[in-house]
């Protein structure tokens, strides 16, 4: 996993960097370095300001306030048609008029240094890297989209970016044709080996392709981690609740062990409440597939609790059951895998759950 550490200074750095928009305060002193080669991500909703912090790395937007590096310059002043950046918009802009190799040469038409066949030679290698060999003929208007979306990226590429940032790239994408799309870009980035940053609203998009993730919330980062760390232990209920799918629950903390309703008494680790240990009332979050619904014949685990199937949605791989645990007002859900020969339950059933008191995160 590729990160700024002190040995290697980070490619992108923002120090207190603040954005306005008249009253509306847009990014509120964000500080953030990402390293060289890093597959980085901007998460969070609608309006979190992550489109305006990734215009501003472009050059699109001035900072109101803050300092912001590219490869150690200061980049006060600076337009964005001189930075070491260049960037993919969520609608492509890919001219229709054009064929394939014309679109991706674009860029290059005021590099007064190369002759026609270099063009044509970066044109060539811009294509192969974007999996477009043999597309340079094509009329762009007749291109797919995911086709239309390898030649944005190859028309990025062809400038030889140190940045590349990528504005919800796939978002006009159909589910499939996205899958296929993130494992491609995750690829095309280890390739070339420059500094990926993703805006993106889809969880399972940035969990996927990045070595890091600042998830965001009304212009500030609420939390920059690994997908693993915050997946498993998210600082707070709002990131939990954004990234994934997370039951909570209240509990009474007394030091390392809490009394949780539905639940019942589990002994917790300071890693375990990454915000904090709050004393007296709190909750625990707890994710699905952390839970099982127990059948006749499995082996009965130490931790277990009891409740009803309230609603279940029948995905054919996977069922996802709510079930309200006995003496609790909220039902927790619970994803079980459909296995050959496990029957579904349905609407009305008992069902014994067991759980792991690890998996649990403690929030205040």
């Amino acid at each position: 996993m590729s990160q700024a550490t002190s040995a290697t200074p980070p490619i992108v750095s923002l120090r207190g960097v603040h954005k306005y928009y008249g009253t509306y305060h847009a990014l509120r002193g964000v500080d953030l370095d990402i390293g060289s080669g890093e597959f980085f991500s901007l998460l969070g909703p609608s309006g979190c300001g992550k489109t305006t912090l990734l215009r501003t790395i472009a050059g699109f937007e001035d900072i109101s306030q803050g300092t912001l590096l590219l490869s150690g310059q200061d980049m006060r002043g600076v337009p964005a048609n001189k930075r070491p950046t260049n960037m993919v918009f969520q609608s492509y802009a890919i001219f229709p008029h054009l064929t394939v190799a014309e679109n991706v040469a674009f860029g290059l038409r005021r590099r007064r240094d190369l002759d026609k066949r270099a063009k044509g030679a970066l044109v060539d290698e811009a294509l192969e890297m974007a999996g477009l060999d043999g597309f340079g003929p094509r009329a762009a208007h007749a291109l797919s989209g995911g086709q239309r979306q390898r030649v944005a990226l190859a028309r990025a590429l062809i400038l030889k970016p140190k940045v590349l940032l990528l504005d919800e790239p796939l978002s006009a994408l159909d589910k499939k044709l996205r899958e296929q799309m993130q494992n491609e870009l995750r690829r095309l980035q280890r390739h070339v080996g420059i500094t990926f940053i993703l805006v993106t609203h889809d969880q399972e998009e940035a969990l996927i392709m990045s070595d890091r993730i600042a998830v965001m919330f009304e212009g500030e980062i609420a939390q920059l981690a690994d997908p693993q760390t915050l997946y498993r232990r998210p600082l707070s209920r709002r990131v939990a609740n954004f990234i994934g799918t997370m039951n909570f629950l209240p509990a009474r903390v007394n030091g390392d062990m809490l009394d949780i309703a539905g639940l019942g008494r589990a002994t917790v680790k300071p890693d375990q409440a990454p915000g904090g240990m709050p004393s007296g009332d709190g909750h625990i979050g707890i994710r699905p597939e952390t839970m099982s619904i127990l059948f006749e014949g499995d082996a009965t685990p130490a931790q277990t609790a009891n409740g009803k199937v309230v609603e279940l949605a029948y995905y054919g791989d996977m069922t996802y059951y709510d079930v309200l645990l006995d003496d609790t007002e909220t039902p927790v859900t619970v994803s079980m895998k459909n296995l050959v020969g496990r029957r579904v339950l349905e609407r009305g059933d008992r069902a014994r759950i067991s759980w792991d008191e690890r998996s649990l995160v403690v929030f205040s």
